[in-house]
């Protein structure tokens, strides 16, 4: 079959992972637009809520493993909720121990780029040596198959979950970070953490949420990933580099850049593996950071967090 025949399925397929990308993307974002630092261990953050969700969720299987209806829809709000606390938690501990020492001494930025590789190669070994180095699967949460057909184009239903849990996570971001309290702190330390200090912002409460914030949608995001494509404790790091590459291309430090690039990034993806091959999808990937590099390094919309809403 033709490019043009199976358009709307890669479309669709491509919404769907680009829409996780985005989720993992908004991380770097929220860290680099009020640190100015690229948090190369969020990608770690994001396996781990993966295997506590993961894990959560297989132990609440039914002892047919076969769970239907409501029982799915149990599972799946748990694998999110855990995945998500565990990501969060995990946050909170990489910015107490590789982040909080070196910024209370001034350190250079070299320090915390080599700290966040130190935290990430940690995580990953510790993973590694108390999960297996083996993919650790989890069973269909879904089986009644295609939910509908768009366009000549199959829609199940854990595509459709994904896809909708992932834009609302986005939205809701979105909204927070526009049109909240909190929001308006993040926003104000990002654009000047000097002035946010005058005007009575509490600067490291702002960056402990940042993180967390951040770590709580990574580890929803790493559930939702490990549902179609199961868990492994080198799993962050193709997602990770994916999702950077989302943010660059976004505008990094801008949350709806992020959102955008994560999409753009997905559909560019589904395309080209079809047009080329599947196993040219992560080289794709690589390409497209190169390419915004090098034509516009701000990324499609290039603002700030600061003045991103």
């Amino acid at each position: 079959m033709g490019f043009f025949d199976q358009f709307w399925q890669l479309t669709i397929d491509g919404l769907m992972v680009g829409s996780l990308y985005a989720v993992i993307a908004l991380g770097y974002t929220l860290v680099y637009g009020v640190l100015q630092l690229i948090n190369f261990a969020h990608s770690e953050v994001f396996m781990l809520g993966s295997f506590g969700g993961l894990f959560a969720a297989r132990a609440l299987l039914p002892e047919s493993g076969v769970p239907g209806g409501f029982q799915s829809v149990y599972l799946v709000a748990v694998g999110l909720g855990v995945g998500a606390l565990c990501g969060a938690l995990a946050a909170f501990t990489l910015e107490r121990v590789a982040y909080r020492p070196l910024r209370r001494r001034s350190a250079p930025r070299l320090a915390y780029l080599i700290s966040a590789i130190g935290a990430s190669l940690f995580a990953v070994n510790l993973a590694g040596k108390e999960f297996g180095r083996q993919n650790v699967d989890l069973p269909d949460l879904f089986h009644n198959g295609t939910v509908f057909t768009l366009f000549g184009a199959d829609v199940s239903t854990q595509s459709l979950v994904i896809f909708a849990v992932a834009i609302a996570m986005l939205v809701g971001l979105d909204r927070l970070v526009a049109g909240t309290r909190l929001g308006q702190g993040i926003r104000a330390v990002a654009q000047d953490a000097d002035t946010a200090v005058l005007m009575g912002v509490n600067v490291e409460r702002i960056i402990i949420v940042t993180f967390v914030v951040g770590g709580l949608l990574a580890g929803a995001g790493g559930f939702l990933y490990a549902m179609t494509f199961n868990a492994s404790y080198s799993m962050g790091f193709v997602p990770g580099v994916k999702a950077f590459t989302a943010a660059v291309l976004g505008g990094i430090g801008n949350v709806r850049g992020a959102m955008l690039g994560g999409l753009l990034l997905g559909l560019v993806e589904s395309y080209g593996g079809y047009l080329f091959q599947a196993s040219y999808k992560d080289v794709i990937a690589f390409l497209v950071l190169v390419a915004i590099l090098m034509i516009r390094p701000s990324g499609l919309l290039g603002e700030r967090l600061g003045r991103a809403a």
